[in-house]
Order: structure tokens, then C-alpha cells, then sequence
């Protein structure tokens, strides 16, 4: 009976000491992208690696519910497009992801290894009105000034993976980051977006309230610094 109160209180001290060293105990993510590729997938994939105890939760919102979530402290951090500056929080800077044209393999753009944005004139492109559609339709509308040399947009209430769906049926072609090209739908080709500096790129970066004592938050902040140091490549 004793040594099983000793292994009882031996494993409580142990449970106790990981979790105060973020090595256990549960983090909360919040996300709008894809993780079917891409830098966010890896990092998930090496924080389970790194610190297996730790109960890894991950919450796909809109930026304005994820900035919502952080604030009422339902998620411990945001991986978000765009400016941070809106969530009011400690950010960092990540990486950064190309734009890709997504379209099927019979149009005529297919045929070309680089897409500009002025190629897109005569097109219909679908967006998601989920993030990080809008986004993409803003720098869409500031890279392409004149209303005649902006494509038919259309904006549909649905998923990027449903956005896929109508453009293999021929609906029009679509905006993607490149971390969206591990989802696999038949029919479709990527391509490289550009204008005249080269590809187009758009930031991500890290949210969080700098009063969340978290230890596991902590762990994820040091592994974020140690693999992007440098944050994101100038679009």
C-alpha cells in the first residue's frame, strides 16, 4: 500500500514538473489556411515530435472569430494572414506563402509555367468568402487599379475544397497560398502568380496575449523563433 502512494505521489510530481515545463498540458491554435502542405503543417508536426504530452488542439475561424477567440481566451494563439496589428496582441512574424493561380488543366493559361496578374483580366475568378479569400481579393483589386483590367470576380459562401469542386467543372479559376496545394483534386494544375518584381507573396504571422502564462505557448514561440528568425520574405 505505501509504495503505491509513493508511485502515485512520484508520478504527480513528475505530471506536475512537465506541465510547468510546457512538456505536457494542452495549447490551444487558431488558424485560417490550409494544412495540407506547407510551413504551419510542419511546425504542428514538430512541436508533436518535440513535446508529445502536450495535448495539441487546432481551431479553423475567420481572423475576426480568431481574434474574438483570443481575446476571450479560448485559443492560446492565432496563425493569421495579413496585419496583426488589428488583434491588439503580441505578434511575430513568420513566413511567407506564393500566391498560386488554380485552374483547370485544359485552359488555355495551363500552358504557361508563370502567370501575371494582368493575365487574369479576362477571367472569373471564384473566392472563398471564408479567409483568406478577401484578402486575396483586396491585393487582387490594388495590384490590378483600372476596374476594365480586373477579372469577373465571384464570390461563393463555401470552402476552398468546394472552390476547387466548380473549378474543375469549369466555373472559373481561383486564388490560392501554396500551403492549399496538398489537397489533390483531379483535373486541376497549379501556377506561380507574379507581377513585374517577381512572385507574390503574402505574410503570416504569430498572435497571442503576452499575459497567457501557458508554459506550452512558451515552447511554441521559442520552436516558431528557432525555425523563422527572419520572418517573412518582402512580397
Amino acid at each position: 500500500m505505501t509504495r503505491s502512494i509513493l508511485e502515485q505521489i512520484e508520478a504527480l510530481i513528475a505530471s506536475t514538473r512537465a506541465s510547468g515545463s510546457g512538456e505536457a498540458g494542452r495549447l490551444v491554435i487558431g488558424f485560417c489556411t490550409s494544412l495540407t502542405a506547407g510551413n504551419l503543417r510542419a511546425t504542428l508536426l514538430d512541436f508533436k515530435k518535440l513535446f508529445p504530452q502536450v495535448e495539441l488542439v487546432t481551431v479553423e475561424r475567420s481572423r475576426t472569430r480568431l481574434a474574438t477567440s483570443l481575446r476571450n481566451g479560448v485559443i492560446d494563439v492565432s496563425i493569421i494572414t495579413g496585419d496583426p496589428q488589428a488583434f491588439d496582441t503580441k505578434t511575430t512574424p513568420l513566413w511567407s506563402e506564393r500566391i498560386l493561380v488554380v485552374l483547370p488543366s485544359d485552359h488555355p493559361l495551363a500552358a504557361r509555367e508563370v502567370i501575371y496578374w494582368t493575365d487574369l483580366r479576362d477571367q472569373t475568378v471564384l473566392l472563398s468568402q471564408y479567409d483568406p479569400g478577401r484578402e486575396l481579393e483586396d491585393l487582387l483589386n490594388a495590384k490590378l487599379t483600372s476596374p476594365g483590367d480586373r477579372p469577373r470576380i465571384e464570390r461563393h459562401d463555401v470552402s476552398r475544397g468546394v472552390i476547387k469542386s466548380l473549378i474543375a467543372v469549369g466555373f472559373g479559376i481561383s486564388l490560392v497560398l501554396e500551403s492549399d496545394i496538398g489537397a489533390n483534386f483531379s483535373g486541376l494544375v497549379y501556377r506561380e502568380l507574379r507581377d513585374g518584381t517577381g512572385p507574390s507573396r503574402i505574410g503570416f504571422s504569430a498572435v497571442w496575449w503576452a499575459d497567457n502564462e501557458n508554459p506550452a505557448l512558451q515552447n511554441l514561440l521559442k520552436l516558431l523563433a528557432e525555425r523563422y528568425p527572419f520572418g517573412p520574405v518582402a512580397p
